[in-house]
């Protein structure tokens, strides 16, 4: 009997015992994994490194995508003939607030006019204490115009525009410039000469008011302005970028007609009359030049220099 019950125990110490299944994982592992990648796309292969490379080479040389400008602050336009005009002059405008009950005299009737005739300017009826309370109690009588912000470009847009068309970028700059009839004179220079902008600080300088429009004779319309928190760091990012920065200064070392710099690529900056470049924009500049006066003047209002600089700058490029 101890000989069968040995017997038996071992029969039963044999038997496999219960396993736990695959799940599948054996079936999964047998199957391919598709054709060999190629060396180009093998991780630790040489030539997976060249292909890196050479991508990170290409996005290098890729222009980096441009930003947006910023944007200024609206503006009301106040008075009847202030009003009349900013829309004669293309001044840009969203809405024309008219006060009730206005006394319908020939400037309000040439105003609606105008108004009318832009297709894209709301009218709006208000009570007079209501344009009181949006001028601050100005005498606004009767008309008021609100001016949207400006677009700013940015400084980069500057030099593509001018690299689209072909041509070498001519820029000016504004140093210390805060009134905002010579910002509009120099944008209708830089217009007329074939330059391609203008660059302002947000600080200490005029902006695009619509006093700027008016002075600009509409040609602000088709002539971009950039305004950065730091032109000497402006500038710097032009030089990087191959651009030569010229300086107007009453004491500088070259004349505006012997400068050979103006015929390329460059960027003309103006200081404002008196004071004349800062000292850490002089610096920054690859040249600084002077116009010469047989009269005597001291200094030349920024709009007319700024117009003589970029007269020289066409002919050497004509």
């Amino acid at each position: 009997m101890a000989g069968n019950s040995q017997r038996r125990n071992r029969r039963t110490s044999n038997k496999k015992g219960m396993q736990v299944g695959s799940g599948g994982q054996r079936r999964r592992g047998l199957e391919g994994k598709g054709p060999t990648p190629p060396a180009s796309a093998r991780k630790g292969h040489k030539k997976n490194r060249v292909a890196n490379a050479q991508a990170k080479q290409a996005a290098a040389r890729r222009p980096a995508p441009r930003r947006g400008g910023a944007k200024g602050t609206s503006e009301m336009v106040v008075g009847r003939n202030p009003v009349y005009e900013a829309l004669r002059d293309g001044v840009p405008a969203t809405t024309l607030y008219v006060q009730q009950y206005i006394d319908n005299d020939e400037r309000v009737r040439e105003a609606l006019q105008l108004a009318g005739q832009r297709g894209n300017i709301n009218l709006m009826e208000a009570p007079r204490p209501e344009l009181d309370r949006m001028t601050n109690g100005l005498n606004h009588q009767g008309l008021v115009l609100q001016v949207p912000p400006y677009e700013y470009a940015h400084p980069e847009d500057l030099t593509a525009a001018a690299y689209d068309n072909g041509e070498d970028p001519l820029i000016v700059a504004l140093d210390g410039v805060t009134d905002p009839r010579n910002l509009g004179a120099i944008v209708r220079s830089v217009s007329a000469f074939g330059g391609h902008g203008v660059v302002v600080p947000e600080r200490r300088a005029a902006g695009m008011t619509a006093g700027a429009w008016k002075s600009s004779a509409g040609t602000a319309a088709r002539t971009p302005v950039s305004r950065v928190t730091n032109l000497t760091r402006a500038l710097e990012g032009y030089q990087k970028a191959g651009i030569t920065v010229v300086g107007l200064a009453a004491d500088g070392e070259h004349t505006v007609q012997d400068l050979e710099a103006l015929g390329g690529p460059v960027v003309i900056v103006i200081g404002s009359e008196g004071k004349g470049l800062g000292r850490l924009v002089g610096e920054t500049c690859d040249y600084l030049v002077r116009i010469p006066m047989p009269g005597g003047a001291e200094s030349l209002n920024a709009g007319v220099a700024a117009g003589i600089v970029l007269y020289e700058t066409a002919r050497r490029r004509a």
